[in-house]
């Protein structure tokens, strides 16, 4: 279905009317005084599922299908919508992606390629794109995908009304761009970054887009793309009151925190979060209402007590 879209509620809210019928309404939980919003629980396990299907059912999708490069989670939530809309999806991922990761992207029946990294994947995927008429759909720099993922912000507004501030984790920042969007400075939103890979941190300290180092650091796979995107940043700039960096140890400890206080099997990225607030770079205020997004839960078998 096509139509006139742009990076506000209505165009989120018009996401959310297209794609309902195709994702979950993930669930919160109340966890040490935070409103958990736990998108692990959605379709290919990760928010990623809901711009996928923004992208597959908002847009002509032609027989040669859609292709997209993907740290892991994009390329298993846009095999997964493809295969429901009837079309084949060729994904280009890094190697160094989570196992769990590919194999989901297997299990849709995506059409894998391995490269080195995520800008060798865009390359790649750019290139197929060309040579077959198949459709970008792109990780966070695609309208559609931002306008997706701001539906978890829709949900979340309907779940837990009156929330203070929001802390959502970024990779190219089109997650929480969408999340802006929606709630367009009526909700504090924070973003939440590895130190390893500071891409919106470093973009809105420069006042644009730069290139930040990738794939290093725990969660390189789901937060660490060369840089924020062209379409995202200024959506981004606009809504984000601002960026709280957490180190690989503290997102480590939030996820057996995670495991531990409530069996939540959350990956780095979707650790991200919660390691804000557990390491103290994000301190609410004492009758601050406060939301997190666990973004994701595609990990290998970890021993979280350890």
């Amino acid at each position: 279905m096509l139509m006139t879209l742009a990076a506000d509620r209505d165009g989120v809210a018009a996401a959310h009317e297209q794609i309902r019928p195709y994702i979950r309404r993930t669930p919160t939980l109340l966890l040490d005084g935070i409103t958990a919003k736990l998108e692990l629980c959605q379709h290919a396990g990760s928010f990623k599922t809901r711009g996928a299907f923004a992208n597959v059912l908002m847009r002509d999708v032609p027989p040669a299908g859609v292709v997209a490069a993907t740290g892991g989670n994009h390329g298993a939530s846009v095999s997964y919508a493809a295969r429901a809309v009837g079309r084949v999806a060729k994904i280009f991922a890094p190697a160094y992606s989570s196992p769990a990761k590919l194999q989901r992207i297997r299990d849709y029946g995506g059409n894998l390629t391995l490269v080195p990294g995520l800008a060798e994947g865009f390359a790649a995927q750019d290139a197929w794109a060309a040579e077959t008429g198949a459709i970008v759909v792109h990780s966070f720099d695609q309208l559609e995908t931002m306008l997706g993922a701001g539906t978890v912000a829709l949900e979340l507004e309907e779940q837990a009304p009156g929330l203070d501030t929001v802390l959502v984790p970024v990779g190219g920042a089109g997650f929480i761009a969408g999340v802006g969007a929606w709630y367009q400075g009526s909700v504090r939103v924070i973003g939440v970054e590895p130190e390893l890979s500071p891409t919106l941190y470093n973009a809105l300290e420069a006042g644009h887009p730069v290139d930040t180092q990738t794939g290093v650091g725990i969660a390189a796979d789901a937060t660490s793309p060369p840089r924020v995107g062209a379409l995202a940043f200024p959506v981004a700039r606009q809504w984000v009151d601002r960026v709280v960096l957490v180190t690989d140890d503290a997102i480590r400890r939030a996820q057996g925190h995670l495991w531990s206080h409530a069996r939540i099997v959350a990956e780095p990225a979707g650790a991200c979060t919660m390691a804000a607030i557990l390491s103290g770079v994000y301190t609410p205020a004492p009758t601050e209402r406060v939301g997190i997004i666990i973004s994701g839960g595609n990990t290998v078998a970890v021993d979280f007590t350890r």
